[in-house]
């Protein structure tokens, strides 16, 4: 169906939230749904990875969706004959005013730019929130998330799938465990291209008659539409609506170093790439973080990370026995007694002393750990994050990656992003404050939400 948006601004949108949850949330129709064990879902995004999120949140035997929403016509009306009980929006703002007594759970897929504004909307509801990363596009808006997640109680989980699989979490133990000792750096890598280094495009194209291209933009500033940009994949590439490379795979890939490592947040950040053109992400970075030391590392800790085409660039950290090539991407422990090959993904961790590979005797890992053997399955792994945090709505689990983690992930990798507009300089992060000590670096931590 088809609706007229209303005005949303930066002030404007928590401030009309929190009445309508005043309003809405009183009745305790979504407590006695969740009481009987079951969650009406709503899915915010709906295309591309929102398709896959809706399918496997469905997966779980005790959701029934109920809310469809997207800015393409199209996506929609894949996703309503998959789901025709849904009631289907184009706005989100529209969907959650409407449907907020009628639903238990929201589901955030968009782009990077909407994740806070829908999210947050949808938190002052009192909903649970699943979103997809980088959990915010600004630094500004992680820990806003987190705390509203925390200050009202809500069930909350990032879509870092993999954290949940075997793999990520046997590294994890083997890390924490000691098996290569304190870590005294972590070298990551993937040669994906979610950058241009080209000269910006001229002109517009037609706006396609199945998009809304005021609610695609939403309170991110105003282009004129072009083909092959923006809808449905190259946003990412973009300054204004993603968040590059380091965005995408690098919370993936980061997520296991940061958890298993026991990580809180950087002191400097310094990134080797081009120079900043004002409208997109370089094509090739490598940003090196800094860490106050933890009980999993050395004094002096660094996390290095490269992407592009050609990524990583060698280095005798990542020379690994035999000459044998690296996988395509992954992270690598540099620990006093070794280190932790962690391919990406749905590989076993490699354990390396000494320049050769050490087998890991996993029958007394299993044992030691209560972890079972290694799980090969992505159809089973691949559902097992969504289920938690449905799970976790019951009251029948806990979620594993909690917007209180995954605010301080994402601000991490957030402020590589931004130090990608100060290449070569080395910038120093008052986690206190939350601010650069550069203080001609801090107005890239926010953004005014434009009207729309």
């Amino acid at each position: 169906m088809n609706h007229t948006p209303t005005t949303l601004n930066r002030r404007g949108f928590l401030k009309s939230s929190a009445a309508f949850a005043s309003l809405t949330f009183l009745p305790s129709a979504s407590w006695a749904r969740i009481a009987q064990g079951r969650i009406r879902t709503a899915h915010i995004g709906v295309g591309d990875m929102g398709a896959s999120d809706l399918q496997s949140i469905a997966s779980h035997p005790l959701v029934e969706v109920a809310a469809l929403c997207d800015v393409d016509a199209n996506f929609l009306a894949a996703a309503k004959a998959l789901y025709p009980g849904a009631k289907t929006y184009r706005d989100y703002r529209v969907l959650l005013e409407e449907m907020g007594s009628q639903i238990d759970a929201v589901v955030v897929s968009t782009p990077d730019h909407t994740h806070a504004p829908a999210s947050l909307l949808a938190m002052a509801l009192n909903k649970p929130v699943y979103c997809q990363k980088p959990l915010t596009h600004h630094i500004s808006e992680a820990r806003k998330m987190a705390k509203m997640a925390g200050d009202r109680g809500l069930v909350s989980q990032m879509g870092i799938q993999v954290h949940s699989f075997y793999d990520y979490k046997l590294a994890t133990l083997l890390i924490q465990s000691g098996i290569i000792g304190k870590v005294s750096r972590v070298r990551a890598w993937s040669p994906k291209n979610w950058g241009i280094d080209a000269a910006p495009p001229t002109g517009s194209d037609p706006v396609p008659g199945t998009l809304d291209w005021n609610l695609w933009l939403g309170t991110a500033p105003e282009r004129k539409y072009k083909d092959g940009l923006y809808h449905p994949e190259n946003w990412r590439k973009l300054l204004d609506y993603g968040c590059g490379t380091l965005g995408d795979m690098g919370v993936h890939i980061f997520d296991t170093p940061f958890n298993a490592l026991d990580l809180k947040y950087p002191t400097t950040v310094r990134t080797e790439c081009r120079e900043p053109n004002g409208y997109s992400h370089p094509e090739r970075n490598v940003v090196t973080y800094e860490f106050p030391a933890t009980a999993y590392t050395t004094e002096a800790f660094q996390w290095i990370w490269y992407d592009g085409e050609g990524a990583p660039a060698s280095h005798p950290d990542l020379v690994l026995p035999g000459g044998e090539a690296l996988p395509e991407q992954g992270a690598m422990f540099v620990g006093e007694k070794g280190n932790l090959l962690l391919p990406h993904f749905m590989q076993l961790p490699r354990l390396i002393v000494n320049g050769k590979y050490e087998k890991l005797d996993m029958p007394k890992i299993q044992k030691d750990f209560g972890i079972g053997p290694p799980v090969r399955n992505y159809n089973e792994e691949g559902n097992r994050h969504y289920h938690q945090f449905i799970d976790a709505c019951l009251g029948k689990a806990e979620c594993s990656a909690p917007f209180s983690y995954a605010a301080r992930l994402t601000e991490t990798i957030l402020l590589g992003v931004v130090a990608n507009r100060f290449p070569n300089r080395t910038l120093n992060w008052d986690a206190a404050s939350q601010m650069f000590k550069e203080q001609e670096v801090n107005g890239l931590l926010d953004a005014g939400y434009r009207k729309f």
